[in-house]
């Protein structure tokens, strides 16, 4: 198969989906792997060493999408990509469909194969794909939330851990699953008294048992994130329903309720975000203020730390990519119910119940698989 790599374009996106010893591994296997110039320089590989591993590099996005069958991707496609995407090709990457009406036309009417890593599911309901990622996130939730709750950033002016005699910062974290679960593990750390709220008693009684003393566990509902909010100096927005919108925990009436100064980190925010008030941010402009409260919504939180966050998603990533270009897409779907699950969009339907109620499009819950 012909596999393209091209350079992300997103604000500060510094990631690539595919590392010289992926692309040594994609060889090995018999394709051919073209990778647009300085695509891993953000991530510290250099042209150079794509060409050692035996990928050709090009010098334009526009011939990389021209050549390949596949393209693997960290994010998603923006406008100035839609034109050279091709019908039946397939696209590997990250989509988060359901929080982009216009992505999820545009790729439509392309006629693109569409297969997103956070809908990736294996057997046990997890999401492979969506965990390394998931986990740099989690993390960085905190060490940015930290940052911002600085004065001088319009914080509350309040250090997580605090020092003796002063009591630490007070973070709320909503969602237990890999997201909460590493941004209550990187707060704990640092000395702050955090909560973590989820709906599943069985995963509290889990954190419960892993987590050290300084982190309380509460089922989550209504009441009890009103209250929680109303003292919190940090909240995590760690929500996932998976390829579907994020609910909204917090409401912007919600706001009033809390401190001025308040720092929201909204990780769901490419799902649409579970903080009402959030929208996505960049990297660039990183927080707004609305109503004295201070909302970091940057939507690739992960490129920021691209050295990082490239060998951890690549890791995951890798295997499923070489199925795809052994097989087709369309056997290797056949074959293994995991990658059938990325499936989102193909032959332009829709082939995910969450990004079809997400915009009310019709949902085609079996694809006829013709090269199974």
């Amino acid at each position: 198969m012909i596999i393209g790599v091209p350079k992300e374009i997103k604000n500060n996106e510094n990631r690539v989906a595919v590392t010289p010893a992926g692309v040594s591994e994609m060889k090995k296997h018999g394709h051919v792997v073209y990778v647009q110039a300085t695509a891993g320089l953000g991530s510290g590989f250099a042209d150079k060493e794509y060409e050692e591993a035996g990928a050709t590099v090009l010098a334009t996005i526009e011939e990389v999408y021209a050549i390949a069958e596949m393209i693997i991707k960290v994010k998603e496609p923006i406008a100035s990509e839609y034109p050279l995407i091709k019908k039946d090709q397939l696209l590997f990457t990250y989509f988060h469909f359901a929080s982009s009406e216009e992505l999820t036309h545009a790729m439509l009417e392309k006629g693109a194969v569409c297969l997103a890593y956070e809908t990736v599911e294996k057997a046990d309901r997890s999401l492979p794909l969506l965990v390394p990622m998931s986990e740099v996130a989690g993390r960085m939730a905190i060490q940015q939330g930290a940052k911002y709750l600085e004065k001088p950033l319009k914080g509350r002016g309040i250090l997580l851990g605090g020092v003796p005699g002063v009591p630490p910062a007070k973070v709320l974290v909503l969602g237990g699953g890999i997201v909460g679960t590493q941004a209550a593990k990187m707060a704990a750390g640092l000395g702050a008294q955090v909560t973590i709220m989820d709906l599943s008693l069985p995963r509290l009684r889990q954190l419960d048992d892993i987590m050290p003393a300084n982190v309380s566990t509460e089922m989550s509902n209504h009441y009890n994130i009103t209250r929680a909010i109303a003292d919190a100096d940090l909240i995590v927005g760690a929500v996932l329903i998976p390829g579907a919108k994020a609910p909204h925990l917090i409401t912007r009436d919600m706001l009033k309720l809390m401190r001025p100064g308040t720092v929201v980190v909204d990780v769901a925010v490419d799902q649409g975000g579970c903080i009402e008030t959030c929208t996505p941010t960049t990297h660039e402009n990183p927080t707004f203020i609305i109503d004295d409260i201070v909302h970091y919504c940057v939507a690739n939180m992960p490129g920021a730390v691209p050295y990082t966050s490239t060998l951890a998603l690549t890791n995951a990533t890798l295997p499923y990519a070489l199925q795809l270009a052994n097989k087709g897409w369309e056997k290797a779907c056949a074959e293994n119910e995991e990658l059938k699950k990325g499936l989102n969009v193909a032959n332009g339907k829709i082939l995910y119940k969450g990004v079809a109620e997400a915009w009310n499009l019709p949902f085609n819950e079996e694809l006829v698989l013709a090269n199974a």
